[in-house]
């Protein structure tokens, strides 16, 4: 258990383990709205997605404020939260379906993930060198990613039993606590800083993290909104080349889990790049082609199936292959003792953000359709490349990726 590659794939697997409670609120909801009879079956889905969001966000700021994922061992962090978040979301079985109180139990396991996401990379980043912190933090989001399309397969595979769902999520969290207990510190694990509530601010203070987060918040603008709505995108796409909203439906859902899947691929793949090219050079192509893919998904509405799923493929690859890399930035800008807090910080700030941009959707939908929608998501990438752009041109990139920026 004392070798790098062992202590990394346990701490990748439990993260994969414990952040399946975020998803299962997804893949769960459609049959609790079945089984509880909700006419406004869409806005309960959409609370039950949206309580653990908005969970993860206030977690996420208390979690920063006394920094805790640097104050304690993050192990036991780690384990705390996932066993919280394992049963709170497990509670929602001795409940009623449609349960006003499954949304805040929603909300509470949301908080509990404020320590596993950022725990995990804050794990793994110990372990990893200045050769691979790209990578290794790539596959922690490329699981994340992964997790996130699982719902849209088993939605298009017809459902699976809502309680099956949440009760396999919160025994899935279970174990990856006890993976975690296997885990070592890694040797680029420092001490931990002494306690002032201010030193989540450092994130804003350092201009070579600001500018990071900057980027990130450009990526996000994107990132949540896309992943949300581009289901139903591709739903009235496909039924706009040929009608048939049922078959449409069926054949939407598999691509849009190919869709968020195919994310996968491309954080593990900039994660490569990004340690022999550089962090800057990959955001910004990453940001630049996501953006592109948001103007071109107006025109491709309604085009041939292959084709407005071909340009959703090359989105759904772009859209998070910078993911990790904002978070490796930080990582390296930082005080090694304040690590676990920074990168708690920017996720803090980075889906906050989606919330906002994830509930204006079907709004600008109904006022500019979905190619207006989809462009003004663009605007979020655009400005995240002129950050990160400015970061290049910094003292700060020196740091980044070994030296090369």
């Amino acid at each position: 258990m004392n070798g790098k590659a062992t202590n990394l794939a346990l701490i990748t697997t439990a993260q994969v383990l414990a952040l399946s409670l975020w998803f299962s609120g997804t893949a769960a909801g459609p049959g609790m709205v079945r089984e509880a009879g909700i006419a406004a079956g869409s806005a309960f889905q959409a609370l039950l997605t949206g309580a653990v969001q908005a969970g993860f966000v206030l977690g996420t700021l208390v979690s920063a404020v006394l920094t805790l994922a640097d104050r304690y061992d993050p192990r036991r962090f780690f384990i705390a939260a996932a066993l919280l978040g394992a049963a709170v979301n497990a509670a929602i079985l001795a409940l009623p379906a449609g349960s006003d109180l499954a949304i805040a139990a929603r909300f509470v396991t949301g908080a509990a993930l404020a320590g596993v996401y950022p725990v995990g990379m804050k794990l793994a980043v110990g372990w990893a060198d200045r050769s691979d912190t790209g990578l290794v933090i790539g596959i922690l989001v490329g699981g994340l990613t992964l997790g996130s399309a699982s719902p849209h397969l088993a939605n298009a595979l017809g459902g699976l039993d809502w309680r099956l769902t949440l009760a396999t999520a919160s025994l899935a969290a279970v174990a990856a606590a006890g993976l975690i207990g296997l885990v070592r510190l890694g040797p680029r694990h420092a001490p931990a800083a002494p306690f002032r509530p201010v030193a989540a601010l450092e994130l804003w203070r350092n201009r070579g993290t600001r500018l990071t987060t900057l980027g990130y918040l450009g990526h996000m603008w994107e990132l949540y909104a896309m992943w949300a709505w581009v289901g139903a995108y591709l739903t009235a796409s496909f039924a706009a080349w040929r009608g048939g909203g049922e078959v449409a439906s069926g054949k939407a859902a598999l691509a849009t889990f190919s869709v968020v899947a195919a994310g996968t691929l491309g954080c593990v793949a900039a994660g490569l790049l990004a340690d022999r090219l550089g962090r800057v050079r990959v955001t910004v192509w990453a940001m630049a082609v996501s953006g592109t893919c948001c103007l071109l998904a107006g025109p491709a509405f309604g085009l041939h199936p292959a084709l407005t799923t071909a340009l959703c493929l090359v989105w759904g690859v772009a859209v998070v292959a910078d993911s990790a890399q904002f978070s490796a930035s930080v990582a390296e800008l930082s005080d090694p003792r304040l690590t676990g807090t920074m990168l708690t910080v920017q996720n803090c700030l980075g889906f906050a953000l989606t919330l906002v941009t994830i509930h204006l959707m079907p709004a600008l939908v109904a006022s500019a359709g979905w190619g207006g929608a989809f462009a003004l998501l663009a605007v979020g990438p655009a400005l995240g490349c002129v950050a990160m752009l400015r970061l290049g041109r910094s003292p700060a990139a020196a740091r980044l990726a070994g030296g090369r920026g």
